[in-house]
């Protein structure tokens, strides 16, 4: 039987639809928004600051009690019960016309998960979770895939642009990874990946130097859906709020030989770059 959706899933979808509303409108007129450089190669727009705003006084009306860790404005109010909100997921996508952007929105209390939402406004999925309640895409039940060859499988990850991430190293590591598997592919939203995890359409996801607005909605929807997020480099759960870590995510079945992969690689890469002369 289909889940009926709960209070919690209702405040976020309404919040999220009506900010998709704005933002659409906005993708229809691309060209002529107005973008500012937040850094290199990261950009902000009036559609991220209006669909925040938006995101945010929803929320309030319904719980006018909760704080925010939000991408543009950062952190306001009770940050014991807040949610964390990033209001365009995959900006750059939207401002170059590209049809594949989320909202993303989830609720931490007491510095534990307890919902997440990520809306995909082009095609309407809307794939949320509960802590305890499992994944779900509408009222579909969501379970991650259950391949367990790398031959069969197919990855996802995060490329490093202008000034951020080490490219070397992970232009090796898909190197490695296309050579075993049936693809990789780098569609530019987290939360959209992590999303495509939990529903089975990815079979693992990994990138480097998240922030927790970009993957708080999907690391509940992959555990959720029977699946793991873990920190690469320190092999165990991911922790949203700590810096420099790698995020793992996917199938239990899988993971042990994607993160023997891509951790085998690291080991490798800096014993090549820390060589004495």
């Amino acid at each position: 039987m289909p889940r009926p959706a709960s209070p919690l899933f209702t405040v976020m979808r309404r919040a999220a639809e009506a900010a998709s509303r704005q933002l659409l409108r906005d993708f229809g007129d691309v060209a002529h928004l107005q973008v500012a450089r937040k850094g290199p190669a990261d950009f902000v727009s009036q559609a991220d600051q209006r669909s925040e705003e938006i995101i945010k006084n929803a929320l309030l009306q319904a719980d006018p009690d909760s704080g925010f860790l939000a991408e543009e404005s950062g952190k306001q109010g009770n940050q014991d019960s807040r949610w964390i909100i990033d209001p365009l997921d995959g900006t750059t996508n939207f401002l170059h016309g590209l049809p594949h952007w989320a909202i993303s929105i989830a609720l931490e209390q007491a510095g534990k998960l307890v919902a997440g939402l990520v809306y995909d406004p082009i095609k309407d999925e809307a794939f949320w979770a509960e802590a305890g309640q499992g994944a779900w895409l509408g009222s579909r039940r969501l379970h991650v895939s259950r391949r367990e060859t790398l031959g069969t499988s197919l990855l996802a990850t995060g490329l490093p642009f202008m000034g951020h991430g080490d490219p070397v190293k992970v232009a090796q590591q898909v190197a490695r990874i296309t050579a075993e598997t049936a693809g990789v592919r780098r569609f530019g939203a987290a939360a959209l990946d992590l999303a495509y995890v939990a529903a089975g359409r990815f079979d693992a996801f990994w990138e480097a130097g998240l922030s927790a607005w970009d993957t708080a909605a999907g690391v509940l929807l992959v555990r959720e859906a029977s699946g793991a997020v873990l920190n690469l480099e320190q092999e165990q759960d991911y922790s949203l709020h700590e810096k420099d870590e790698t995020l793992l995510s996917g199938n239990p079945l899988l993971l042990p030989l994607v993160a023997d992969r891509l951790r085998g690689l690291a080991v490798e890469f800096h014993e090549v770059v820390h060589v004495d002369p």
